[in-house]
């Protein structure tokens, strides 16, 4: 026989309960909704609609005046009430309604506009799976007649060629983009498009990436020609390529220019100029970098000082190196810290030490 102690709940609740007052809850979507159709009076056109969308916190809410001005009859969409509901689609994170409103806009559901179509493409290239359908949308401007002023503009370059060059990582794999970039850069300039010094640096960091040093040193000639100057971003681009491509000299002729003109490297760039001069055995040079780069602040890794330490002491300096170990631990900007200073002390110590070959002849010797 089954037992249990659940009893039903009373048919008749006692009217002597006190009733619970009730929680501040937000106000129902159907009343705002309500509330915001109101507002918009009759014969409302594209921009009081726009401009009711994009006051609206709720991107459900916004979203949903777009659907039902859709259904009121004699309206038609606006471009700008299709970038509101984008925007309100992308802020409000809804990846499906904006996706559907790019698939409407390039079906040719409004006008063409040019702001619109870059709005589409920003939403586009930041989704792996909307690439393809950003390079469509892409075509289609181009496509279109220079009366309709939709050609693609800076931004539009702009907003490929970063989603491009995010993917260009190392060579081999990386070349795939580089065509990419190096089509968008000929139709850029087929097409009039005076770039800006962003968008040049953009094009440098694809080549420097790929190790096509010619090719950005190309672009970085060219950039006086578009009224751009070279930032800290182009130099360093281009003396990292340099360094990575076993151009030394090269890149320290760049590398004084770039601190001529009163720009600093990042930490990457100081740590492979020293670590590449180190490594040809043109210890000052590294040195004079190294402190240059505690000096403005930036902060070298274990992989740097042990490159720049150990490789005096392969060179037979030991004692110099001792001696650089020692300034550095001394210094008041950019000082080593004890556990740092104590991994590369030992190391020199090792390193300084002889060691006797452990393997036996036979080992030494042939395959045999």
């Amino acid at each position: 026989r089954r037992l249990t102690t659940t009893s039903p709940p009373p048919l008749h609740p006692d009217p002597d309960a006190p009733t619970p007052e009730p929680s501040p809850v937000r106000t129902p979507p159907d009343e705002q909704f309500a509330a915001w159709v109101t507002r918009l009076r009759p014969g409302f056109t594209a921009s009081d609609l726009a401009a009711a969308i994009s006051a609206e916190p709720d991107p459900d809410l916004a979203l949903a005046l777009f659907r039902w001005a859709a259904l009121r009859p004699g309206f038609r969409h606006a471009p700008e009430s299709y970038l509101a509901a984008l925007r309100a689609a992308s802020s409000g994170r809804r990846p499906a309604a904006a996706e559907a409103l790019v698939h409407d806009v390039f079906a040719g559901a409004c006008a063409p506009d040019l702001r619109l179509f870059n709005a589409c493409l920003r939403f586009c290239c930041d989704r792996r799976s909307l690439f393809p359908l950003a390079f469509d949308m892409f075509n289609k401007m181009r496509a279109m007649p220079a009366a309709a002023g939709c050609r693609p503009d800076v931004e539009t370059y702009t907003l490929l060629l970063t989603a491009v060059v995010r993917r260009v990582r190392r060579p081999p794999a990386s070349m795939v983009y580089l065509h990419a970039v190096r089509s968008l850069s000929r139709q850029m300039k087929a097409s009039g498009v005076v770039p800006d010094t962003f968008l040049l640096n953009l094009i440098i960091k694809a080549y420097a990436r790929c190790v096509e040093v010619d090719d950005a040193l190309k672009v970085f000639r060219e950039m006086p020609l578009y009224g751009c100057e070279p930032n800290e971003f182009t130099y360093g681009y281009i003396v990292k390529a340099m360094f990575q491509k076993g151009w030394t000299d090269k890149g320290m002729v760049y590398f004084a220019e770039m601190r001529e003109k009163g720009f600093v490297p990042s930490g990457g760039v100081y740590m492979i100029a020293v670590s590449a001069l180190a490594l040809e055995w043109r210890f000052e040079e590294s040195r004079r970098v190294l402190l240059d780069m505690l000096d403005c602040k930036r902060k070298p890794d274990m992989i740097t000082y042990r490159t720049l330490l150990e490789e005096m002491c392969r060179a037979g300096q030991t004692e110099q190196a001792f001696e650089v170990l020692e300034e550095l631990k001394g210094r008041k900007r950019g000082p080593l810290d004890q556990r740092m200073y104590s991994e590369l002390l030992d190391g020199l110590h090792w390193i300084s030490q002889p060691h006797k070959d452990s393997r036996t002849v036979h080992d030494r010797g042939s395959d045999d």
